[in-house]
């Protein structure tokens, strides 16, 4: 019985650092797709974000600065899994 006892304590460990490897891979993954989204957000707005957070892997949850707010910093929000990320990005820097 002790032998069953060990290896579930050790099974749920393992599965405990697996979904901590997990977290921490998506939160890296949703700060690069960020950063790439606010670039390219300043370059060409709302659907050059969309598309570059895509291609990273991500999904665009929001974009700023309202679009009367010309050559303001552009400000990016995406989810990669339950990870979110922000970035910002000056146009034309």
């Amino acid at each position: 019985m002790l032998a069953v006892g060990v290896t579930m304590t050790a099974g749920a460990g393992m599965f405990a650092a697996a979904r901590l490897g997990v977290a921490a891979h998506d939160a890296a993954r949703a700060r690069t797709a960020a950063d790439a989204a606010a670039l390219a957000g300043a370059m060409s707005g709302r659907s050059g974000a969309a598309a570059m957070a895509e291609a990273n892997g991500a999904v665009l949850v929001r974009f700023g600065p309202p679009s009367n707010q010309v050559g303001a910093d552009v400000v990016v929000e995406v989810r990669v899994g339950a990870a979110r990320a922000t970035a910002r990005a000056t146009p034309g820097s």
